[in-house]
């Protein structure tokens, strides 16, 4: 790896200081960091919109979002690792001062995420697997099957967006993604609102009223504001001359490249797959959970999207540690690298357990947000005290997962998550809710079952991905090391010949 030149970015730029302290870092990732969780709020509030409004209309509809939106992320999360691939490529080349280098790397992955849409949208349009899987009731079932079919028509602008965002944080310009984010969020309430409840049309449409079209409504909602937020991004890429430094300006699309993309399916798929390996355990949680009926599905439901709430800010810690470590892997200043990358664990921790100890501690106001329900709310409560747990390992693991992607690592945890997540907490929860043994207690069996099951998948997964970690930071040290002693004895065997 070459140094940087002289003009090397000065966002990638930090001081080669030894000694620099965790609150300097903390102030290194700041900046990046809170751009990226307020745009992930975004995102997931468009799940927690959903969960609101169809909580309120009704349970069938409430126990198909459930089980539409387990499917949906289940494809479309796994494909959006494979795209986001091209953020340590193209964070390393900005570091490396690189930067049409870098700006390549989006047209590639604007290829890459154009073919997994027709992977992606055949599966959303044949949820049959899924349904099969969940054992979903036959009403349930039809709501599922209007509600995909919606979001495979918002999968290509969604995947596309994801090549975009990945790309700028990359860059160091995480705001530019939150406006829109949130600009897209902004456009999604009143568009679900609305047609999930359905709404008078004005006279000048011949006036009437268009029929409440229930979880079909969210994907609907969902499809007009990912285009919209696509066709932003889109104009954003052309006309800030910011992006004009990446050779982003010009009309029409590089052709795809084999290099590049093997490059990014070579680190994209490992990627694409330990995301998906997470998401699709939690899938099959889901659908496990929908046997014991539309109560227990909804309160998980609940569940679900609260931990996933609380999963943003390790998820925007990791976001961000990653990029700067990838960057000063590309500007080849190792040691940095390494200490923003521990110091980002350390962080992500401590925010962590605060986080995790004030939801159990307002868990009763925080349901009550969701659902005034009394049904719904007693098959969550129980579940919220394994949420704290939970998330305390989900982020280690993520930042930890993160980090190690800036070295192009990307294989080795795709098995610690298989073991983890698919044996001992889609496995095991499976065997804990059925009661498959004849002695698991009865507080252990159900959803609590499965979420103790998962609990514990995902803390053996982040105590081995942070001892991953650990291990390739002293085989990086150690490399560096062997090569400075190698030029200082170059350096000096001319003197010593002399």
């Amino acid at each position: 790896m070459t140094a940087p030149p002289s003009n090397a970015p000065a966002a990638a730029a930090a001081p080669r200081n030894p000694r620099m302290t965790f609150a300097q870092d903390v102030r290194r990732i700041g900046p990046l960091a809170w751009p990226v969780f307020v745009g992930q709020l975004a995102v997931v509030a468009f799940a927690t919109v959903d969960t609101v409004l169809v909580a309120r209309y009704s349970a069938l509809d409430l126990a198909a979002l459930a089980v539409g939106a387990a499917a949906y992320l289940s494809i479309f999360v796994g494909l959006m690792g494979i795209v986001l691939a091209i953020g340590p490529i193209a964070g390393q080349l900005f570091g490396a001062g690189r930067l049409k280098e870098a700006g390549e790397q989006l047209h590639q992955a604007v290829w890459l995420a154009l073919g997994l849409c027709l992977i992606g949208g055949a599966l959303l349009l044949w949820p049959q697997p899924f349904l099969a899987l969940s054992r979903a009731e036959p009403e349930v079932a039809e709501r599922v099957r209007g509600y995909l079919a919606a979001l495979a028509f918002a999968l290509p602008a969604a995947l596309l967006f994801t090549a975009y965002r990945g790309f700028t944080v990359a860059v160091s310009r995480p705001l530019a993604v939150m406006l829109l984010q949130l600009a897209a969020l902004a456009l999604k309430v009143p568009l679900s609102i609305a047609l999930i409840n359905g709404f008078e049309l004005p006279a000048g449409l011949g006036g009437g009223r268009m029929p409440a079209l229930g979880v079909t409504g969210c994907g609907i909602a969902t499809a007009l504001a990912m285009w919209a937020q696509c066709g932003a991004a889109f104009v954003l890429l052309r006309r800030d001359a910011f992006y004009a430094q990446f050779g982003l300006h010009r009309a029409g699309l590089a052709r795809p490249q084999a290099a590049a993309q093997r490059a990014l399916l070579r680190l994209g798929v490992p990627m694409g797959l330990s995301i998906g390996i997470e998401i699709t355990a939690f899938t099959f949680m889901a659908f496990f959970i929908s046997r014991l009926g539309a109560l227990a599905v909804a309160g998980h439901q609940i569940a679900i999207n609260l931990v996933s709430m609380m999963f943003m800010m390790p998820l925007a810690i990791g976001m961000a540690a990653g990029t700067l470590a990838a960057q000063r892997l590309g500007a080849n200043d190792g040691r940095d690298a390494r200490r923003i990358g521990w110091h980002g664990m350390q962080l992500g921790l401590v925010i962590a357990l605060l986080m995790g100890g004030a939801a159990w501690l307002a868990r009763e106001r925080l349901l009550g947000v969701y659902t005034g329900d009394a049904a719904i709310l007693a098959a969550a409560l129980p579940l919220l005290a394994w949420v704290m747990l939970f998330h305390v390992g989900d982020a280690t693991q993520a930042i930890a997962a993160f980090i190690l992607r800036a070295y192009h690592i990307a294989t080795p945890p795709v098995l610690i998550y298989v073991a983890s997540l698919w044996g001992v907490g889609m496995g095991g929860g499976y065997w804990l809710a059925f009661d498959r043994s004849g002695r698991v207690p009865p507080s252990l069996q159900g959803a609590p079952g499965s979420w103790a099951a998962f609990t514990l998948g995902i803390a053996i997964a982040a105590v081995s991905l942070c001892g991953l970690l650990a291990w390739v930071l002293r085989a990086r040290r150690r490399e560096e090391r062997a090569e400075h002693r190698a030029a200082a004895a170059a350096a000096t065997r001319p003197a010593t010949e002399g």
